[in-house]
């Protein structure tokens, strides 16, 4: 017990350790104040649109009571993607797409992808969330405690000194990192602990996750510093080695994934499905209103009693018109929702050997931010939205008064994001980079 004290004391003895753990401290609980922040800008916008949605049907119908299409044309719904409170520590896809969405029965993949004003220059930079501070900070820091463990002693003599009395040198070091593991691993727990109070995180499945992970991926690290300096190099060549492991895990590998990503599956289906869409309901002002409505009957075969208006400006046409937008563009939406569902399957699938971007992919699955989830969303949304258009169309085409339908029942609805991680599947890519990496150290510690 005497030499696992005297290891932290040589441990925090320097100016330039206290100053990395305090910074790393501060830096975590700022991440969490951020992400806080951007739940409470969340919450904020659906309480908002709770009362906004209320007040905004009722002066709808005061202006609009004769004429329902028209109403309709302007009355927005909201659709709430409920947050976890663990988007908090992982704000991922949630700092881009917004939270609520307030759709019309218009066309709707002209307003699918309809976001919040945001300064380009913050979503570039993005947001300081605590599992920046994990994935990218805590390695940092693991190579400031490590990266002389050993070359410390052969530089100071003491080294020929530990081999005589030493029962085991491969245990000396062993028990120095064990110290650094257990310091970094308490202010882990620290700012968990403060996270679990100001985000008022339930103690759940996913918030221990989220936190295994963590230590999972702290303990990688120091594999990764063991296997460098049991080599005995100059501290000199450990820490520059150790940086350059670094930005190649954190920069060059993630950056050239993304490349081969992109490159790989282009999304041109982004532009033409925009095109496909206002051309389908554009296009249609200068067509025969018959031929739109006869689309518009193949999509809705239960609304031909309607008949075939044509003459002059009607609902049944206009809305007949938003209808081909979204009909004529189907195609190219799922081609460009079927190279987004790839991108993410081999995005998973190469992350699986790279542990950075496996543990942000997978904290992003347990806090409901990821990629995938957002499109369940969007998909949810489209769902939420046909409802609409099946209930309002009949009301529209028979003019029927705004006053006769019950406003009341359209409250903010919610979609509750679905969390599909598999325990074996997060643990394994971390634990198995751990033991080959410790396999190979092993040869290596005949060298001590």
């Amino acid at each position: 017990m005497m030499l696992y004290k005297l290891f932290l004391q040589q441990c925090i003895r320097s100016k330039e350790v206290w100053i990395s753990l305090i910074l790393i401290t501060l830096l975590g609980v700022l991440g969490i104040i951020i992400g806080n922040k951007h739940l409470k800008r969340q919450q904020d916008a659906i309480a908002e649109v709770k009362t906004y949605q209320e007040e905004h049907f009722d002066r709808q119908v005061s202006l609009h009571n004769d004429d329902l299409g028209l109403l309709l044309y302007y009355a927005n719904f909201a659709y709430i993607n409920t947050l976890n409170p663990l988007a908090g520590l992982s704000i991922g896809q949630s700092d881009v797409y917004p939270t609520v969405k307030r759709i019309t029965i218009k066309t709707f993949e002209a307003q699918k992808y309809d976001t919040d004003l945001v300064n380009p220059m913050n979503l570039q930079s993005g947001n300081l969330d605590l599992s920046f501070v994990i994935i990218y900070l805590f390695p940092l820091l693991v190579i400031v405690l490590t990266f002389n463990a050993v070359s410390e002693e052969t530089e100071t003599g003491t080294w020929r000194l530990i081999a005589i009395q030493s029962k085991s040198k491969l245990g000396f070091i062993t028990s120095k990192l064990l110290v650094r593991l257990i310091l970094l691993c308490t202010i882990l727990i620290f700012l968990f602990f403060v996270a679990k109070l100001i985000l008022n995180l339930s103690l759940d499945a996913r918030f221990f996750w989220m936190f295994g992970l963590s230590i999972l991926y702290i303990l990688f690290w120091f594999t990764v510093s063991f296997f460098i300096i049991i080599f005995k190099k100059s501290s000199g060549f450990n820490a520059l080695l150790l940086l350059s492991v670094w930005l190649v895990l954190m920069i060059l590998l993630p950056a050239g994934i993304n490349a081969y990503v992109t490159s790989k599956y282009p999304v041109p289906e982004a532009l033409s499905t925009a095109i496909a869409q206002r051309d389908g309901y554009h296009v249609k002002w200068d067509t025969d209103k018959r031929a739109t409505i006869e689309k518009f009957y193949q999509h809705y075969p239960q609304f031909k009693r309607y008949g075939y208006p044509t003459d002059g400006f009607n609902w049944l046409w206009y809305y007949a018109m938003q209808q081909m937008g979204d009909d004529d563009s189907k195609e190219q939406q799922e081609a460009f929702s079927t190279k987004l569902i790839l991108r993410e399957n081999v995005s998973s699938q190469i992350a699986s050997v790279i542990p950075s971007m496996h543990l942000q992919l997978a904290f992003n699955q347990l806090a409901g931010t990821s990629m995938s989830q957002q499109q369940e969303y969007l998909n949810a949304t489209d769902a939420f939205h046909e409802e609409l258009r099946l209930f309002f169309y009949p009301k529209i085409f028979e003019s029927q008064l705004a006053d006769t339908i019950d406003w009341n029942q359209f409250v903010p609805e919610y979609y509750k994001t679905k969390t599909t991680l598999k325990p074996l599947k997060a643990i394994v890519p971390l634990v198995v980079a751990s033991v080959i990496l410790i396999l190979f150290s092993i040869p290596m510690t005949k060298r001590l």
